[in-house]
């Protein structure tokens, strides 16, 4: 569904990312992981059409959308969230949802609706007409995706959804994404927690300093001497080798 191929981004003399290639297949379940500072937010921005790449292409569905404006993008059926979230703070919960919901609905009670079914789909229901500045951070996270999903995509990229959420949300969070995909949803997520990405996805790209350095499923990735030294540093693979 998703293919990229040699993308590059520079910030002056900073190379961000480098020549990144990944496929995404249509109903699956792929992570982007890596450390801090890897490059993976602004793999996302360049597939999503945030962040203009120095070079290499995206094709999503088989049309090629290199460079594209996110709003083009999203209206193709690819939308993204983001790690930060900001909900309209002004606007009910359904309010916020029926934003998203107004890409495809433009009648004001066909996107309401749309937004409430959403809503309480992901579990916002008794919340759907408070506002969203009194949700805590999971129910943010939760109005984020909802947000999304209100587009009605075919791919949804999900930038560290559970970021700040406590182990039991965490697994909220983990069986919401699982029912977003059963209900025909390809996803594409960035994760730090480990657990989240071997739970959920079947194969991890692992983004080090701007380069992929590994592909596989998440034990394949996690295991791969390269990755460990990314994550722990140089000659931490060797150090656990002799241990083992």
């Amino acid at each position: 569904m998703l293919e990229v191929r040699s993308l590059a981004k520079r910030f002056g003399g900073l190379r961000a990312v480098k020549d990144v290639s990944l496929d995404v297949p249509a109903g699956s379940i792929t992570a982007l992981i890596g450390p801090n500072g890897a490059g993976k937010t602004t793999t996302f921005a360049m597939i999503a059409g945030f962040t203009v790449p120095d070079s290499g292409a995206v094709r999503f569905a088989g049309t090629e959308i290199t460079r594209w404006r996110p709003d083009r993008i999203a209206a193709l059926g690819m939308v993204r969230t983001f790690q930060i979230t900001q909900p309209f703070a002004g606007l009910t919960v359904a309010e916020n949802i029926r934003v998203g919901a107004f890409l495809r609905h433009h009648d004001v009670t066909e996107a309401t609706a749309r937004a409430r079914a959403v809503g309480t789909r992901l579990g916002l229901g008794p919340m759907l007409d408070r506002p969203a500045a009194a949700l805590t951070v999971a129910g943010r996270k939760r109005l984020e995706v909802a947000r999304a999903l209100a587009t009605e995509p075919r791919l949804l990229l999900l930038d560290e959804v559970m970021a700040g959420l406590n182990p039991s949300e965490v697994n909220e969070i983990v069986a919401l994404i699982r029912q977003v995909r059963d209900g025909g949803v390809t996803i594409l997520l960035i994760e730090h927690i480990m657990q989240a990405v071997a739970a959920l996805a079947e194969t991890a790209h692992v983004l080090a300093e701007g380069a992929l350095i590994a592909s596989g499923t998440p034990r394949q990735s996690a295991a791969d001497p390269a990755v460990v030294e990314a994550y722990l540093g140089h000659g931490a693979a060797a150090r656990m080798a002799r241990h083992e």
